[in-house]
């Protein structure tokens, strides 16, 4: 029986690949922002249209060495729904992580819910652009500038959308991505943080290489978070093929949407209005209510058919043992009942769409 799993790596041609890193042979410099790197950064700057951009050695550090070079203390605004790099990055910098729900349609942070969280602690607000799909940008903008708080977005979902024709590399103070094996676009591991401010770039770029000012002076306690030159040839590579393989990605949301819309007890995700996708992620939410089965039932099915679905997210950060006892934990009910009837299906650019009809027809065959 064939084997799908949830999500497998685009790659370049291999030919195309060794010829981006033949001359890494002849130069020897296969790390600290070397000509590949640099490359890459003005690439993705272009392609994603923002004005400063600035590499990292994975999504989470973009996110944990933001963070530090804002200079935030106390507590940070987040949400629950999200993967565990998005709070570990907050307590990892010594903040309180203040966990608010989501919102039952596009999954991402209800603004509506955040005011009634800031005190006089609050920091900053970290949202987390779910499955691809937009924040409400506006109304966290308008809550951040009557608080006075910073943004840091988590847009490791969001490579290549665009709300309103603008990247969403441009809102907040910083948008981070991830360039991980399993997304969009890749560099097998890889990040990288967007910003308009040239002094916070200034200090990012510092920090990321254990705060070194110079060969003899170390300002401040950094980290080693830069990018080295082998992934920085896979990103190169991989930038040209991207807008194709989201092309390719659409014609398989297109085949998931064509057989379970509008199936009573199953909600899929939002196409929203004004917002050019990427098609990151196909999840399914089952209302076992309605739709007979549950998510878990549903799992298992596919998986005696050798198929890998994933629980994406499951359990909220919020419920992580590690957290336990080390700080309030906020209810998030909405976020807790998605969580446990999410399902994020087999999606990648080459997935056949013989084999989508196989994956729809065992979700349809557990209806009752």
């Amino acid at each position: 029986m064939k084997k799908i799993n949830v999500t497998r790596s685009s790659m370049p041609p291999y030919e195309e690949y060794c010829a981006e890193i033949k001359d890494l042979w002849d130069s020897r410099w296969l790390t600290n922002m070397g000509q590949k790197h640099e490359e890459l950064r003005i690439k993705l700057q272009e392609y994603l249209g923002t004005g400063h951009l600035e590499l990292l050695t994975n999504g989470h550090m973009s996110i944990e060495v933001s963070l530090q070079t804002l200079g935030l203390s106390g507590e940070v605004i987040t949400t629950p729904f999200t993967f565990a790099s998005t709070t570990q990055a907050i307590v990892r910098n010594s903040l309180t992580p203040v966990f608010c729900d989501i919102d039952p349609v596009t999954f991402c942070m209800d603004p509506e819910k955040i005011e009634p969280l800031i005190t006089e602690k609050t920091s900053a607000i970290l949202p987390v652009h779910v499955y691809g799909n937009v924040c409400d940008v506006e109304a966290i903008e308008a809550i951040a500038k009557k608080y006075n708080l910073a943004v840091v977005y988590d847009a490791a979902h969001t490579f290549g959308v665009k709300y309103e024709d603008k990247s969403t590399a441009n809102f907040g103070d910083v948008s981070c991505f991830s360039f991980h094996a399993t997304k969009v676009f890749h560099s097998i591991e890889g990040g990288c943080a967007c910003f308009q401010n040239g002094e916070f770039g200034a200090r990012l770029a510092k920090l990321k290489n254990f705060g070194l000012a110079g060969q003899e002076s170390v300002e401040e306690i950094g980290t080693n978070a830069k990018m080295d030159e082998f992934r920085a040839a896979m990103g190169l590579c991989n930038l040209r093929y991207v807008d194709g393989e989201i092309a390719k990605r659409k014609r398989v949301v297109e085949r998931y949407r064509e057989r379970l819309e509008n199936i009573p007890g199953l909600q899929l995700n939002p196409v929203q209005k004004n917002v050019r996708q990427n098609f990151a992620y196909f999840p399914v939410v089952f209302h076992e209510e309605i739709f007979g089965a549950n998510r878990n039932c549903v799992m298992d099915k596919l998986a005696e058919n050798c198929i890998h679905a994933r629980k994406y997210f499951y359990p909220l950060t919020s419920e992580f043992s590690c957290y336990k006892g080390k700080f309030e934990v906020q209810e998030t009910p909405l976020a807790k009942e998605i969580s446990r009837k999410v399902l994020t299906l087999p999606l990648y650019a080459d997935l056949d769409l013989a084999d989508v009809d196989r994956v729809c027809d065992i979700i349809l065959n557990c209806k009752k």
